[in-house]
């Protein structure tokens, strides 16, 4: 695994190649070794957030569901308000709060973020026009959106943290997902990370 400023350069040079054609759905999340997908699983440390600020950073529009939009807004905006955080937590706070954010959404009634546009109408044709408009790669975050996109076979590449913990608990990603076949992956990156977070990079095949 390349390290250090060229392994940011390639994936700023990966990032800037898929410009060039259709945006891909990127599904970021973090995993325990046995699949559990809960936020309160794990702390991150400086490492992985440099590692999430840069996706984010790479990103120029962030997918999320009423639930984790609603834990990450105001949480992220009030850390990049506070001089007190660290120096880790206000960039990655402050690369997610500059970002355009879709909420795809029945029930919320407004968003906190001024950056935020609410979304009621279908999820498969809301990210087919999305991939089709000209830009950077669209992040997607949490659990039941992603789950109906990969359902719908729209994730294009997979960026999967693996902790090391047994949680035994806890929500699973496709819980209420039936794939009609397998999925195949390939792998083309992994990073090891000191505190023993391993970072997985699967496209589809």
């Amino acid at each position: 695994m390349t390290r250090g400023s060229s392994y940011w350069s390639y994936v700023e040079g990966r990032a800037a190649e898929s410009e060039a054609k259709m945006r891909n759905v990127v599904y970021a999340i973090n995993l325990t070794l046995d699949g559990g997908c809960d936020h309160t699983n794990g702390v991150p440390d400086e490492e992985l957030f440099e590692y999430s600020t840069h996706l984010v950073r790479g990103a120029d529009l962030l997918v999320f569901g009423r639930k984790t939009y609603q834990l990450m807004v105001p949480f992220w905006p009030d850390v990049a308000k506070n001089p007190s955080e660290t120096k880790a937590d206000r960039e990655f706070a402050e690369a997610f709060v500059s970002k355009n954010k879709i909420v795809f959404s029945q029930s919320l009634e407004s968003a906190e973020d001024k950056n935020t546009t609410i979304v009621r109408t279908n999820l498969r044709d809301e990210i087919v026009k999305l991939k089709n408009e000209p830009g950077k790669y669209i992040l997607v975050g949490g659990v039941s959106i992603p789950s109906q996109l990969i359902e719908l076979g729209l994730i294009d590449e997979y960026r999967f943290v693996i902790m090391p913990i047994i949680a035994g608990a806890g929500r699973r990603l496709l819980e209420d997902i039936s794939l009609q076949k397998k999925l195949r992956l390939e792998l083309v990156e992994s990073r090891i990370f000191k505190s023993g977070f391993v970072a997985l990079r699967y496209l589809k095949q």
